[in-house]
């Protein structure tokens, strides 16, 4: 049985996310103020937080930025009624691993929540490429570790199906819609650009010049390839 941690301070929100969760077979937790949340969150039996923006104490952002900092590399889905594009950014910067604004519906919440822990189990078991060395880096995807240098860089779960389903076609220009096909599902609705988004968070932790890169070279009005050469 899964076990989620919903983060939410309010009442009636919290409640419905609870019994439709539990309902799906879930163990559910829950918390209403920030620092709680933020507590519960260690737990390493937490498979996915659902984790709102605007909390008591602490915001989402912070509780976010607080885990991956502590290496805690549970898949976290952003809940927030902003819907502005900056702070979609920063959820994902802080290594959200979705991001999903109110209102929404309980069935487009349950498709988010689903792929999120497809990836990660696909992840899990994938023996393709489970490790991968490129330059000073050394990538396990079963351990979801990647090291550089001895020094450990913090990647999200979706960071990792990114790199992950680059990988395995390196040296071959992926589309958009196609990296949304294998790394989101083909039953999430995402607008293309948000490849571009999650590239440019993973250029940002891989490469030495994000402006610049050397592993992940874009293809304007194309795709993305990852090139080892």
């Amino acid at each position: 049985m899964k076990k989620m941690l919903i983060v939410e301070d309010d009442d009636a929100i919290r409640k419905a996310l609870v019994d439709d969760f539990t309902f799906e077979g879930f163990c559910v937790e829950s918390a209403v103020m920030g620092k709680e949340g933020l507590k519960k969150a260690f737990d390493p039996d937490i498979d996915i937080i659902l984790l709102d923006v605007m909390l008591p104490e602490i915001d989402g952002f912070e509780i976010c930025k607080e885990l991956r900092k502590n290496r805690v590399e549970t898949p976290i889905i952003m809940l927030t009624a902003k819907s502005q594009e900056i702070d979609k950014i920063l959820g994902l910067e802080f290594g959200a691993d979705d991001y999903i604004t109110k209102p929404y519906s309980s069935r487009e919440l349950r498709a988010r929540v689903k792929a999120v822990l497809r990836r990660r189990n696909n992840e899990k078991g994938n023996a393709n490429e489970s490790q991968f060395k490129f330059g000073d880096f050394e990538i396990n995807f079963r351990k979801f570790t990647c090291i550089r240098k001895e020094t450990r860089i913090n990647l999200t779960t979706l960071e990792f199906t990114l790199l992950h389903c680059l990988i395995n076609k390196r040296e071959q220009v992926m589309s958009r819609d196609e990296i949304l096909d294998v790394v989101w599902g083909e039953d999430i609705m995402v607008a293309p650009r948000t490849v571009d988004t999650h590239i440019a968070k993973l250029r940002k932790k891989i490469e030495d010049d994000p402006s610049n890169p050397r592993w992940i070279i874009g293809f304007r009005g194309i795709g993305y390839k990852f090139t080892c050469l």
